[in-house]
């Protein structure tokens, strides 16, 4: 879950042909509200990959969807049991930056399902495109917009499932994850209620002129340029407010159709505090439903505060889903 891992993108030849072709195909207004908002998220029926060992009072199973015209892995967790009237409750389990080649679909964010789901949530952690074996490249998800089609489509294939309550599916974000499920929230007023730990939740000037922590080794250069190309083609968030601010997710925050829930730690050092604390400011002064929870000491992962910050996401689900 950490951004700061020393390992670098081993890639091919062929590999590195296939992504400069991907990348040649990005433009920075494909990340815009109003084009996400017109894109279709059709999503598929969950396929079974494989069965894994369940949990105390649930099923684990990898399964895969499509989006975009590619298989997308996810984790998937199902309560044993009589659903409740009209399907379980669902959340979509958006994890935050881990190198794509790293990433393994049942290694990272375990106890974060398992709490979920033993309070009788079905959750499903998508792995984006280029993750582990999902097919697709890994383009990053601050300026290519693959990322949130993934997130888009994980939802679209829950509300297709049948254990599931297609009206009570909630979304939780973890640092990166928390920039798509704010951006989900925005893009589809039927995601009920949202809730984000340590997230990537500034707008599009904020992550240009205030997020100067220092870069993960593991970022390739030709990821990391796809910024420096958005503002040489469109120029600064200052100097073209129009073009950046449609970018934003918070420029759209009226359009939410749920409350939020914020958790942060006062010593992260990978997402500055006042992404959080502006986030919060924005949505009290519209008249918005949140909740805003502060750490004091702690890190990016909420670690000392790890049970009583699950404890309080569960809650709110129970509470708004």
């Amino acid at each position: 879950m950490r951004r700061l891992l020393p390992l670098t993108l081993l890639l091919t030849p062929l590999a590195l042909a296939q992504s400069d072709a991907a990348l040649a195909a990005v433009d920075a207004a494909q990340m815009s509200i109003p084009a996400a908002r017109q894109k279709a998220y059709p999503g598929s029926a969950l396929t079974v990959r494989q069965t894994l060992a369940a949990g105390s009072t649930y099923t684990r199973q990898v399964v895969s969807y499509q989006s975009d015209g590619l298989r997308i892995n996810a984790l998937l967790t199902v309560p044993r049991g009589t659903p409740p009237k009209g399907g379980w409750p669902a959340i979509v389990f958006n994890h935050g930056y881990i190198p794509p080649n790293v990433y393994r679909t049942t290694e990272r964010y375990v106890a974060y399902q398992d709490a979920f789901a033993r309070a009788g949530f079905v959750t499903l952690k998508s792995d984006y495109r280029g993750h582990d074996s999902s097919q697709g490249e890994a383009l990053g998800g601050y300026y290519a917009p693959g990322y949130t089609t993934d997130v888009m489509n994980a939802l679209s294939s829950l509300k297709r499932d049948g254990r599931v309550n297609a009206a009570r599916i909630g979304m939780w974000g973890h640092s990166m994850g928390g920039f798509l499920t704010l951006r989900a929230m925005v893009i589809d007023r039927q995601v009920k209620a949202g809730v984000i730990w340590a997230g990537v939740v500034g707008d599009y000037h904020q992550l240009l002129n205030e997020w100067n922590n220092p870069v993960p080794a593991s970022i390739p250069a030709r990821i990391l340029n796809l910024r420096k190309q958005a503002v040489a083609k469109y120029s600064t968030p200052r100097q073209n407010p129009q073009f950046w601010n449609q970018l934003s997710a918070t420029s759209y925050l009226r359009d939410l159709g749920g409350p939020v829930q914020l958790h942060i730690g006062t010593a992260d050092k990978e997402v500055p505090v006042a992404f959080h604390t502006s986030l919060a400011t924005r949505l009290k002064a519209l008249g918005k439903p949140v909740q805003n929870y502060v750490y004091p000491g702690d890190n990016h992962d909420l670690s000392r505060n790890l049970r009583v910050a699950l404890d309080r996401s569960v809650k709110f689900f129970q509470q708004h889903l």
